[in-house]
């Protein structure tokens, strides 16, 4: 552990003042610290970087994701004027090449307004030199319902949240907790926090797992998710969540890091690594009816970007590419949707309206 980096000294400090805290805070402050946090410092993605996105890997992903959210316009009526909100856009690279799929349909691009969710000064940066020209608002976290509908874009968002995480002890969920071993000058799981879990899944889990199983619940997705729902309900619109997860709510532990590509442990270097857990999409569905909209999916990434036509996008590429072109672009389409890639291990839900039955890739005939 780098004890001189100031994200491990100010939880090295919070510990010692206050005893071991929550994986959750131990991860909104080794991402979000605005004076050394891994999102709040750096630009994180492609080759040079720790980890690369979709949206980095081919343009093809983007300008679907654009077509996805035209369509999705015209299906909630086409109206006048929308919100087109992305949480995490990372470069901007995504709502760039969206925006340029989408202006295709001239009329809803004149309609959409731009809104980013970012909390990095330095992402912020970026998505300004990538989408210059375009007319964005940024926020620091999902503004208030307005007074018009939405669609909202989300990819690699919800896995960065923070996760609680429980361990079966004695028959029951106690909350594992994250203090400092001083000796070794190192942090260190604590499973003695007496806190229990939010999820109605918890008792049902209780009874089916073993000592010392794993459980993680996230309160911040369930909030998020929530937030955008009750948007979606109240105005109209729709939201599309891609991330990778799994489709049903169950124990065992996700929790991750990843550094230069490669995985470390997530409790090594606070502050200088990329921290998530994999998705419940389940609880996204529930939390999402209980405010009164429609989930729809999960479907895999590589099912989801075929039905869109991906396919048939990398073939009108091809055409105008050279060898080496046309040999990246089928790199590209198989890290997308090939299943030992990123096309079973991701996944796509979207949210509608009540009166909207089907969306675009989520219909067998689209």
């Amino acid at each position: 552990m780098d004890s001189g980096h100031p994200v491990a000294r100010r939880l090295t400090r919070l510990i010692s003042e206050r005893g071991p805290i929550s994986v959750a805070d131990f991860m909104e402050i080794a991402l979000g610290d605005p004076d050394g946090g891994y999102y709040a410092t750096r630009d994180p993605f492609g080759v040079d970087g720790d980890f690369t996105t979709a949206p980095e890997i081919s343009q093809m992903f983007g300008e679907l994701i654009g077509l996805w959210c035209a369509d999705t316009w015209r299906r909630i009526g086409a109206p006048e004027q929308f919100a087109l909100i992305e949480l995490g856009p990372g470069r901007g690279t995504l709502m760039a090449d969206a925006l340029r799929a989408i202006a295709g349909l001239p009329d809803c691009l004149a309609a959409a307004h731009i809104h980013l969710i970012e909390t990095s000064p330095t992402l912020r940066n970026a998505q300004q030199k990538t989408l210059r020209g375009h007319d964005v608002t940024w926020h620091e976290a999902v503004p208030a319902p307005g007074a018009g509908p939405a669609i909202f874009v989300a990819n690699e968002f919800l896995d960065a949240l923070p996760v609680r995480q429980f361990v079966k002890t004695g028959g029951t969920w106690r909350e594992r907790l994250v203090g400092h071993d001083p000796v070794a000058d190192a942090f260190v799981f604590v499973p003695d926090g007496t806190a229990t879990p939010d999820s109605p899944h918890a008792d049902r889990l209780r009874a089916e797992a073993d000592e010392g199983d794993i459980f993680e619940d996230s309160p911040a997705v369930a909030s998020v998710v929530g937030n955008i729902a009750a948007h979606i309900a109240a105005h109209g619109g729709a939201a599309l969540f891609i991330d990778y997860g799994h489709r049903r709510t169950a124990i065992g532990e996700t929790l991750q890091a990843v550094r230069r590509h490669r995985p470390i442990d997530p409790l090594e270097a606070p502050g200088t690594s990329d921290v998530t857990a994999h998705v419940d999409f389940q609880r996204v569905a529930e939390i999402a009816a209980l405010r009164g909209v429609r989930p729809l999916g999960p479907l895999d990434q590589g099912a989801f970007l075929q039905r869109l036509g991906i396919r048939e996008r990398a073939d009108i590429l091809r055409r105008k590419a050279d060898d080496r072109q046309a040999r990246d672009l089928n790199t590209a389409l198989t890290r997308l949707i090939g299943p030992s890639e990123m096309g079973t291990l991701f996944k796509v839900m979207a949210l509608s309206e009540q009166r909207i039955e089907l969306l675009a890739g989520f219909d067998p005939l689209s």
